[in-house]
């Protein structure tokens, strides 16, 4: 374990949002940080905790996430918080009505937490680490005269665009209502991007869509952070992060999933029950597999499903499709076309499951393509697999997640050429391009290529090991400062 500094004992006061794509960064990076020797209080919400209960099929209070991580050495204490609703509240359906809260009504409860841990332990010296898309760190931060970290869970070029808000609405690209595609070639640090590949919360004003306010304000106070965490590669992005690094201090140090020298990483993450799909995957051919998940958040229709299932019977691959619950939005289980399950199983030819390790079907060799919504968890994971993407982005930063994937990488192809109008045809023809196609060899060379930047990084001389050796140097430094200023 790394000696921490003789003078001062750091304890790190750890916050991820609630959901599956920053809860598994954030679990890494406090395992990161206690191997190095701080302190962590990791915090779930009281309901996040209860989901990851039930996929482990165990009782509330029998589940401590970190406990063989203490076992190992590591002081990592583990507790939940109230976020202010009863258990019951559907926080997805109600996805506006939460997070206005969560925004606004949140901070008092962080703020009597956060009190409570440093009365607690009064002899470190605390800092936090808290999601980007929280708009209170920076305040309890002031309050508390914490050191304020910031963890970054989407790529920096997502980072960028919200950090230069005001310059897009300076320039008239922000909120971006135009009919006629723009290029925008001003952001420091981004070569050009049209405006089609925007994240959706761009499109509209702060007073229009209250996800576009609380980005708006969340990118206004992580201005204030000492230290902002990216969980990417830096020669993946190297020119937007190297901008905004001229501002305040930036670390890629992802993908922290796979950090060599994290003594454990088993920790339970997954807000589902995991289906084993290694015997059905070893009875395939190498690269015969597609893997189709839209992921543990967005929800698509019934439409888009139906021609997705259509198209890949037409296409006759080979499949393992994710059908989480409530991926429609609603507690319809009748999901997939009338027969589609009892054709797939005669033939052989598919898996459906709820949900599943998608590292562990990703890195099975039979798998050769990922049809993906774009998520950054879901794409870095493919990533380092080396497996190329079908990408169809629904919401959020997945539009611009695909832009880098497509477009800059090129490590994939669209699902939909124009617009996010599914068709069975079009879904059969991209499949057997990225499968078997004659750009399928290029994609698989580019993929594994930056599968091998990606690898490489998190080398103990890799550059993401590098960077987090440089901020926890620099973290320390600044808590010896901060020490100082308190006696």
């Amino acid at each position: 374990m790394a000696a921490e500094s003789e003078c001062i004992k750091s304890h790190a006061i750890m916050i991820s949002a609630p959901y599956q794509g920053h809860i598994n960064p954030f679990v890494s990076l406090a395992l990161k940080l206690a191997s190095n020797g701080f302190s962590i209080t990791f915090v779930h919400f009281e309901f996040v905790h209860d989901k990851l209960s039930k996929a482990l099929h165990s009782n509330n209070n029998e589940v401590d996430l970190f406990s063989e991580a203490r076992e190992s050495g590591l002081d990592i204490r583990y507790t939940t918080i109230a976020d202010g609703f009863p258990s019951e509240f559907d926080r997805e359906l109600h996805f506006e009505e939460y997070w206005e809260s969560i925004t606004f009504d949140f901070q008092s409860i962080i703020d009597e937490f956060v009190g409570k841990t440093i009365e607690s332990d009064p002899y470190s010296v605390h800092f936090l680490v808290a999601d980007t898309i929280y708009v209170w760190p920076g305040k309890i931060s002031d309050k508390y005269n914490l050191i304020n970290v910031s963890l970054w869970t989407q790529p920096a070029l997502v980072f960028s665009l919200g950090y230069h808000i005001e310059l897009l609405r300076e320039k008239g690209h922000f909120p971006w209502g135009g009919n006629i595609d723009e290029e925008i070639n001003y952001i420091p640090g981004v070569e050009s991007i049209s405006t089609s590949d925007l994240m959706p919360y761009l499109i509209k004003a702060e007073s229009q869509i209250l996800r576009t306010r609380i980005c708006s304000v969340a990118f206004e106070q992580v201005k204030k952070a000492d230290f902002i965490l990216h969980n990417n590669v830096y020669e993946l992005e190297s020119q937007t992060l190297s901008a905004l690094s001229k501002y305040q201090p930036n670390y890629t140090i992802g993908p922290v999933k796979f950090s060599k020298n994290i003594p454990t990483n088993d920790v339970s993450k997954s807000f589902w029950s995991e289906s084993d799909c290694t015997n059905w995957l070893d009875s395939k051919s190498r690269g015969s597999v597609l893997y189709i998940s839209f992921g543990s958040f967005v929800q698509t229709n019934k439409q888009v499903i139906e021609e997705v299932a259509y198209g890949l019977l037409l296409s006759e691959v080979n499949f393992i499709w994710v059908i989480r619950p409530g991926i429609l939005g609603s507690p319809d289980s009748n999901v997939l076309p009338f027969g589609f399950v009892d054709e797939i199983n005669i033939k052989d030819k598919g898996l459906i499951i709820p949900w599943c390790d998608q590292i562990k079907v990703l890195s099975n060799p039979a798998v050769g393509g990922f049809l993906t919504h774009c998520g950054w968890n879901s794409t870095l994971e493919s990533m380092w697999c080396g497996v190329p993407m079908i990408c169809y982005p629904i919401d959020w930063d997945q539009p611009t997640n695909r832009k880098l994937v497509v477009d800059d990488w090129k490590i994939g192809v669209n699902l939909c050429d124009y617009g996010t109008s599914v068709d069975r045809k079009q879904v059969a023809e991209k499949i057997k391009q990225l499968m078997s196609g004659i750009s399928s060899k290029s994609l698989r060379q580019e993929a594994d290529n930056v599968k091998t930047i990606l690898h490489k990084a998190v080398e103990i001389d890799g550059s993401s090991e590098r960077n987090f050796a440089q901020f926890i140097k620099d973290l320390r430094a600044k808590l010896q400062e901060t020490a100082f200023n308190l006696n």
